[in-house]
């Protein structure tokens, strides 16, 4: 339950940066793709519609996707998207194959890029 709620609030994160952050649209650049993340048994999938310099959601999978990232369950997926080092976490899951790239690995890199986008931003501590 945690990581389709993590999805879905990926998606609207994302979807808010395409309209709002000059910075996420100039990554979006002029990419016309569709990517998913998802368990391996696919009981728990997103897929992510990218046009227009802008993110779309939608619950379940897509038959062809440019990229999909698949982890070994739910819990898995939750743990390693909040892990505090992201990059290694996924490292170490491609390694022991509990994450599965299908696709365009090059654009599984485009797309963690995007990732730092969505970290909300601390406040300034006020004077």
């Amino acid at each position: 339950m945690k990581f389709r709620f993590l999805l879905w609030m990926m998606g609207l994160l994302m979807g808010k940066a395409s309209r709002t952050n000059p910075a996420f649209q100039q990554q979006l650049g002029d990419k016309d793709l569709v990517f998913q993340l998802q368990t391996l048994d696919g009981k728990v999938a997103r897929h992510f519609v990218v046009k227009d310099q802008r993110i779309t959601s939608k619950s379940g999978v897509v038959a062809e996707p440019a990229f999909a990232i698949a982890f070994k369950d739910a819990g898995y997926g939750f743990a390693t998207m909040q892990a505090k080092n992201k990059q290694l976490a996924f490292m170490q899951g491609i390694q022991d194959k509990s994450i599965q790239l299908k696709g365009n690995p090059a654009l599984v890199m485009w797309f963690q890029g995007l990732m730092k986008y969505l970290v909300p931003r601390k406040a300034k501590p006020k004077a």
